[in-house]
Formats: structure tokens, C-alpha cells, sequence
């Protein structure tokens, strides 16, 4: 619901500077003043379909009636919780914008770390590489987008989140990327083999507080949530892969904060070497590499 009784409609509030000014005070009241600006600027960029700096060249800008009631639509549903690129249906990933939906994850910067550490440790032009549950494709086409002589498959469990990955491949010019359905490695050719398999499955605890915080709440508990305390996919993706990775082959797995020392003990658990652990941009590690040996 709304914070105040005063609206854009009741309150003749017709301009993008009026109307950012009207949101972003009602963001105040649950996040930060960056925050409320960004939300402000995504809603505002959506509405109009135009970018942010239009915003910023064009403040005394007039929005039509529709417009100004779909405005105030995204406010309610963002002071409701919802993410905002649920409500915008896209988000940017590496510079890219994706197309999101419920059905999978949203992309999140500090997943742009494993992008990063797989480039910096590959600089090759002929790689075969395999994304495990890609949800919007955001790892698979962001490394595409890279390295368009990569070969990369990109599988999900869900249907829904296939097509959706599809679309975006399509969209980012990015559809040689072949992305398919598969419950982890099961519609995978047991023949084939990879350079590198990058993932971020599902980690946290089906016990875990903040399963009923922030935006978490809005996203599919079927991409988030896994058995054994949250390791039972990290161990299954680790001791699978074994079969489909080269020798000296890759593995880039990410995880919660508090997971390295036993994401790495899984690893030595099952072979691996040089294993090494990155942090994102927060200075937490979460992102674990291992060497099949």
C-alpha cells in the first residue's frame, strides 16, 4: 500500500522530476537514499521506455494520464516488495539487459564475479563450456557475448526459465548458445566433455531467516533452496562433473558467504586441485574454482 493518502493523481504531480520526487519518498521509508533513487529512476525509465538520462535531460517532461496511472501502479507494487525487475520485467547483467520473470533468479551484480574469473583464467578463442541451471542465461550469454567462438550449453531444470533464456539468446543476437532442459546432468550427451562448467544452483538452507526478506521472497524457492543444509546440489554438480569435465578442466561454483570452507572441503572431497576462492564486491568469498585432476 501506499505510504500516504496523497497521490499523483490527487495531488496533480504530472512531471518526471515531480513524480521521481513523489517515489523516491516513498522508497525512503524501507531503503537507503541510493536505493530509492535507482528504483525511482527504473520505474520512471520503464514507464516511459525511455533511458535514464532522459530522465535527467528532460525533468519538467509532462506524463500522460495512462502513464502517470501506471506510475503509480509500479509504486504500489515496489512499496509492496516486489522487485523491481519483476515489476520492469528486465534487468541488466554485464552490461546486457535481460528479460526476467518469476519463474528463475534475478541476475545479481555480484554473479558478474564468476564471469569474471572464468575470462581472466581462459584467455582462449576455442573453449567448451557448460552453464548448470542458467535461469535467464545470464552467465551463459554474458560469456557469449565475450567470446562468440565459445561453444556453450546452458541447461535448466525449468521450462518456463528455458524459453525465457531462449528469448534473451535471441534478443542479445546471442542464440548460438544452444540452452535446453535438463534436471542438472541428465539430458546432457554422457560423451561430451567440457573445459569449463560454471553454476550457480541453489545454496541456502531451507531453514534460512532470509528466505522472508527482502526480494528473496518474490523469487521461485526452487532455485534458491537445497537439502543438506543447502549443499546438497553443490556436492551433486561437484562429484557429477567429474565425468563431463576434460582432465584440467574447470568447475566455477557460487555461493553463500558463509559456504567457502566447506564448498572448498567438497572439492578436496572429491579430487579436485588448485582450488580458490574469489570474493564479490562486497569483499565476501563467493565464488569457488577447482581443477579436475
Amino acid at each position: 500500500m501506499l505510504t500516504t493518502n496523497v497521490t499523483p493523481a490527487n495531488a496533480g504531480l504530472t512531471t518526471i522530476k515531480q513524480l521521481f520526487d513523489y517515489s523516491k519518498r516513498c522508497f525512503l521509508t524501507f531503503e537507503n537514499d541510493y536505493d530509492a533513487k535507482v528504483d525511482s529512476q527504473a520505474l520512471l525509465s520503464a514507464v516511459l521506455d525511455k533511458p535514464t538520462s532522459y530522465l535527467i535531460t528532460w525533468p519538467e517532461k509532462e506524463l500522460t494520464e495512462a502513464q502517470i496511472s501506471l506510475f503509480e501502479s509500479f509504486v504500489t507494487r515496489r512499496l509492496e516488495g516486489e522487485p523491481v525487475a519483476f515489476i520492469t520485467g528486465k534487468r541488466e547483467f554485464w552490461s546486457l539487459d535481460f528479460l526476467v520473470a518469476p519463474c528463475t533468479l534475478i541476475p545479481r551484480p555480484d554473479t558478474e564475479i564468476l564471469v569474471e574469473a572464468v575470462l581472466d583464467n581462459n584467455p582462449v578463442e576455442k573453449l567448451a563450456l557448460l552453464d548448470l541451471g542458467t535461469g535467464t542465461g545470464a552467465i551463459a550469454l554474458a560469456l557469449a557475448s565475450e567470446h562468440k567462438q565459445w561453444q556453450i550449453d546452458a541447461v535448466e531444470y525449468n521450462q518456463d526459465a528455458v524459453l525465457l533464456a531462449q528469448t534473451n539468446a535471441k534478443q542479445l543476437n546471442l542464440d548460438h548458445v544452444t540452452i535446453y532442459q535438463s534436471d542438472w546432468f541428465n539430458a546432457i550427451n554422457k560423451d561430451k566433455r567440457f573445459n569449463v562448467i560454471v553454476s550457480n544452483p541453489p545454496y541456502i538452507a531451507d531453514d534460512d531467516k532470509h528466505l522472508n526478506e527482502g526480494d528473496i521472497r518474490f523469487e521461485p524457492k526452487s532455485a534458491l533452496v537445497a537439502k543438506e543444509q543447502g549443499y546438497s546440489d553443490i556436492r551433486h554438480i561437484i562429484n557429477v562433473g567429474r565425468d563431463y569435465l576434460n582432465d584440467n578442466g574447470q568447475m566455477y561454483l557460487e555461493h553463500g558467504f558463509e559456504q567457502s570452507e566447506k564448498v572448498q572441503q567438497l572439492f578436496a572431497e572429491y579430487g579436485y586441485l588448485q582450488i580458490e576462492t574469489f570474493n564479490d564486491f562486497g569483499g565476501n568469498p563467493r565464488i569457488t574454482k577447482a581443477i579436475k585432476a
